[in-house]
């Protein structure tokens, strides 16, 4: 497996080693060895979580906080994403700054996402299967988010002008400037 820390620190981007012949492929996607090793501790991952979504949907962006924060190991398994991850820990150097990286099932990249981060992605294919582990068990009363399109994260979802799918309830969330002014 070769990783990458991104500009965010513990933030890493993972590729498999896939072994391909006539017959298809394999990879290894999950050693618990191999990763406490490349992001310096041993994750004790809890709940995997799978969704599937169509074109234009973006869903996110969202984190557990208090006792409930959730780092997150996240691929996909069917199509392609833009997978986004926002860091906002009190006192980091890169506070609310953004990575944007391209996961699919072509290319089988993972992306470990540590607890005090803000997290979504947006589907750029037809369809996408998402899947993620999660090292702490979800909690309604620790739900938090912000609106997708922040004017001050200036993320680029890829998605056609008119074209994003959104719930209810992200489009409720507030902005980033009322979490960064907290």
């Amino acid at each position: 497996m070769n990783a990458k820390e991104t500009k965010l620190k513990g933030c890493y981007i993972l590729e498999p080693n896939v072994l391909k012949d006539e017959r298809g492929y394999f990879f290894e996607s999950y050693n618990e060895n191999k990763l406490a090793e490349i992001i310096g501790f041993r994750p004790n991952f809890v709940q995997d979580n799978e969704s599937k979504s169509s074109y234009g949907v973006i869903r996110g962006l969202h984190m557990q906080t208090g006792e409930f924060a959730q780092a997150k190991l996240v691929r996909v398994l069917e199509g392609k994403v833009i997978d986004v991850a926002v860091d906002v820990r009190k006192g980091s150097a890169t506070f609310g700054q953004h990575i944007a990286i391209e996961l699919s099932a072509e290319n089988k990249r993972q992306l470990f996402i540590p607890r005090g981060f803000l997290h979504g992605f947006s589907v750029i294919s037809d369809a996408a299967t998402f899947f993620y582990k999660c090292d702490n068990f979800y909690n309604k009363e620790s739900e938090a988010g912000i609106l997708y399109n922040s004017p001050e994260l200036n993320i680029d979802w890829q998605i056609e002008s008119g074209k994003e799918i959104i719930s209810e309830k992200d489009l409720k969330l507030p902005s980033f400037d009322s979490i960064s002014r907290s």
